[in-house]
C-alpha cells in the first residue's frame, strides 16, 4: 500500500484541520488521508485538484513515488461519491474500470482504493489478474463492485466471457501507461478499450509519455486534460545518483560491499531478466545475505510471500526485473542497484524512482561496464541526472563505514536513559578490579564488533572461486561435465532441465549435480550414459556454445571436437530473453 505518500502521523479527532485543498472533496476523504496520516498533498494530486476534472480526459504525468494512485483516486473522487442509490442499484458491472501492467501493481491500487473510499456509501472495489482462480473472480465480480482494477489479459478474458459487463463503465484509467505498451499489452488494451461505451472518460498515468503512448492517448481520449505533478521524466531530486564502472568479473564483489555499507536498511537490485534475477539472488543469499528473487517466474502465492517478507524486513534485499518491480510498493527503500545498465532513461528514472518516496532521502547506484560508460553517460544526460562517477567502494571503505557506524550506536546507548541493573553494575566493578579500565574497556569493544554478513571483496582484481571438485560417480552412475556455471546463471535446476531436454533423458536418470562458478557436474545412470553421451555430442541449436563432455576428457575428446569458447557461457549474447508481453 502507498505509504509512499505517508508523513508523521496527525491528530485524527474531528477538530483537526482539513488538509489544504481538500475542501474540494467529499470531507470523508479528508478524514480517510488524516487517519493515514497526511500532513500534505504531493504536487500531482494539489495539480489534480486544481484542475477541477470532472468532465475531461486527463493525462497525468508525475515522477515514481509521487502520489499518483492517491491522484487517480482524487480525479475519480466526484464521481464515486455522487453516484445515484437508485441507478447504482440497477448497474449491471463497474463505473471505474483501472488497467495496470502487474498484479501487484493491482493489488496496491485496490488496497489504495479502499482506505481512500472507506466512508463511501456501499463501495466495493476488486481485482482480476493472471495467476489467481477465474472462479473465484467471476463470482466477485456477481457482486458488481463499483470499481475493478485489472491486469489487460485477465480483464480481457473476462470481458469476452461475459462475467465483466463493461455497459455501465464511465471513467476506464490506463496506469503505468508506458510499461503496458513496453510489454506488449497494445492489442489487449485496445480490445478492452474498443469494448467500453462510447460515452466516458478515458485517463492515462504515466512516470513517463513517450512517442507509442501519446499515439495510444490521441487515439482514445478527447480534448485531454495534461495534469503535470512533476516535469515530465524527471528524476526524484530526493536521490543521490552514483556511479561506479565495474568489470562484469568484478560485479558481485561490488555488490558484496554495497550491501555491506547498506547494512540493515532495505535493497532493491535491478537485472534484466528473470535467470539473472534467480541466479544472482543465490549467490548472494551464499555470501550471506537475506535475499530473495523477484519476477514473474515466481507463482502469485510466493510473488505474494516474497514482497510481505521485503516489506516487514524479513528480506532485506531483492533481486528483480524490471516488469516485476512495477507495484512495489514499500516505502523506505534505502538503496536502488542497477546491477544491469537500463536500456534507456524513462527505465532509469523508472528504477531509480523506487527509492528518495515522498521525501526521504535515497542512492541510486549503477555498475557500470567499462564498454558501457559511454552509453550511460549520456542516457544520465537525457534523464537530466547527474551521476557522481565514483571508484567502487573496497574493504577498506567498508570496515571503516562498519567502524563508525559501530562507535555511533556506542555514543547512543551511554547518552540514552537506559539504566543498567545492579548485577551489571557489580560484574562490571569485577572486571575492573585491578586492571586498567582503558584496556578493559578497550578489549570489550573489540569483542562487541559487529560481524558483517561477510567479509568484504577487492574489486579490481579477479575474484577468488573454489575451483569445481573433480570426484568420482557414484555407483552405477558416469559423471559428466557441462561449461555452464553460476557466472553464466547456472543452478541445479537449470542444469537438470538443460540436461534432460539436450539428452533426451528423464529426470530420474539423472544423479547428483553440482554447481561450480564456470562449470558443473552431474551424474547420469550408466545404462543410458552412452545413448546420453551420443545424444549430447552435436551443439545444441539454443547454446551452441555449451559443450558436455564425459568427466576427465580433454577438450574435443568424444564430443564432437567443439573448442572450448572463448569467454564462457557468461555471455548475454547466449542467454535466452523473455518474450515481450509476458505477464510479469
Amino acid at each position: 500500500m502507498p505509504e509512499d505518500e505517508r508523513t508523521e502521523p496527525i491528530d485524527p479527532s474531528p477538530e483537526a484541520p482539513v488538509l489544504a485543498g481538500l475542501d474540494t472533496v467529499s470531507p470523508q476523504l479528508a478524514d480517510a488521508m488524516r487517519r493515514r496520516g497526511f500532513t500534505d498533498l504531493t504536487s500531482v494530486q494539489r495539480a489534480v485538484l486544481d484542475a477541477a476534472p470532472d468532465e475531461r480526459d486527463l493525462r497525468i504525468s508525475s515522477q515514481t513515488g509521487s502520489g499518483k494512485t492517491v491522484a487517480i483516486g482524487l480525479a475519480l473522487a466526484r464521481h464515486l461519491m455522487a453516484e445515484d442509490p437508485a441507478t447504482d442499484s440497477k448497474r449491471a458491472g463497474p463505473s471505474v474500470l483501472v488497467l495496470v501492467p502487474t498484479r501487484e501493481l493491482a493489488v496496491q491500487v485496490r488496497e489504495e482504493l479502499r482506505w481512500l473510499f472507506a466512508g463511501a456509501r456501499d463501495f466495493a472495489v476488486e481485482v482480476v489478474m493472471g495467476g489467481t482462480s477465474l472462479g473465484l473472480e467471476r463470482r466477485a465480480l456477481q457482486r458488481r463492485p463499483r470499481v475493478v482494477v485489472g491486469t489487460p489479459g485477465r480483464t480481457l478474458d473476462h470481458l469476452k466471457a461475459g462475467a465483466l459487463v463493461a455497459t455501465n463503465v464511465q471513467h476506464v484509467v490506463l496506469d503505468e501507461s508506458d510499461r503496458m505498451l513496453d510489454m506488449g499489452f497494445r492489442e489487449d488494451l485496445e480490445a478492452i478499450l474498443e469494448c467500453l461505451p462510447q460515452e466516458r472518460r478515458t485517463h492515462l498515468v504515466s512516470a513517463t509519455f513517450p512517442a507509442p503512448v501519446r499515439r495510444l492517448a490521441d487515439r482514445y481520449q478527447t480534448d485531454a486534460l495534461h495534469i503535470e505533478g512533476t516535469r515530465l521524466g524527471v528524476a526524484n531530486a530526493d536521490i543521490e545518483h552514483v556511479a561506479h564502472v565495474v568489470d562484469p568479473r568484478q560485479r558481485r564483489a561490488a555488490l558484496v560491499n554495497l550491501l555491506l555499507l547498506n547494512g540493515d536498511e532495505r535493497c532493491l537490485i535491478f537485472v534484466e531478466r528473470r535467470i539473472d534475477a534467480a541466479s544472482l539472488a543465490a549467490a548472494l543469499s551464499s555470501d550471506g545475505f537475506p535475499v530473495q528473487a523477484f519476477s514473474g517466474e515466481l507463482a502469485q502465492g510466493e510473488r505474494t510471500r516474497t514482497l510481505n517478507a521485503f516489506r516487514a524486513g524479513t528480506i532485506k534485499t531483492l533481486v528483480s526485473t524490471d516488469v516485476a518491480a512495477r507495484g512495489i510498493d514499500v516505502p523506505d527503500i534505502e538503496m536502488v542497484i542497477h546491477a544491469d545498465v537500463p536500456g534507456d532513461a524513462d527505465t532509469y528514472v523508472h528504477r531509480s524512482g523506487r527509492t528518495g518516496r515522498a521525501g526521504r532521502a535515497g542512492r541510486s547506484v549503477l555498475l557500470v561496464p567499462p564498454r558501457a560508460r559511454g552509453h550511460m553517460t549520456r542516457l544520465l544526460q537525457r534523464a537530466r541526472i547527474e551521476a557522481a562517477w565514483q571508484p567502487a567502494p573496497g574493504p577498506a571503505k567498508v570496515r571503516k563505514r562498519l567502524r563508525k557506524l559501530f562507535r555511533q550506536q556506542i555514543h547512543e546507548l551511554l547518552a540514552s536513559d537506559a539504566e543498567p541493573t545492579q548485577p551489571e553494575i557489580d560484574y562490571a566493578k569485577g572486571l575492573l578490579d585491578g586492571r586498567d579500565p582503558a584496556a578493559v574497556v578497550a578489549q570489550l569493544l573489540e569483542f562487541a564488533q559487529p560481524v558483517p554478513a561477510r567479509e568484504p571483496m577487492k574489486v579490481g582484481e579477479p575474484p577468488e572461486h573454489a575451483p569445481l571438485r573433480a570426484r568420482s560417480a557414484a555407483p552405477g552412475y558416469v559423471r559428466f561435465s557441462i561449461n555452464w556455471g553460476e557466472r553464466g546463471g547456472a543452478a541445479p535446476n537449470r542444469v537438470l532441465g538443460h540436461v534432460c531436454r539436450r539428452g533426451k533423458i528423464s529426470g530420474r536418470m539423472v544423479g547428483a549435480i553440482e554447481v561450480g562458478h564456470d562449470a558443473s557436474s552431474f551424474d547420469v545412470e550408466a545404462r543410458a550414459a552412452d545413448r546420453f553421451e551420443k545424444a549430447v555430442r552435436p551443439p545444441d541449436p539454443r547454446d551452441p556454445k555449451l559443450r558436455i563432455t564425459r568427466a576427465g576428457e580433454r577438450s574435443g575428446e568424444r564430443s564432437g571436437g567443439h573448442p572450448k569458447p572463448r569467454g564462457g557461457p557468461g555471455k548475454k549474447r547466449f542467454r535466452p530473453s523473455p518474450k515481450r508481453g509476458s505477464r510479469d
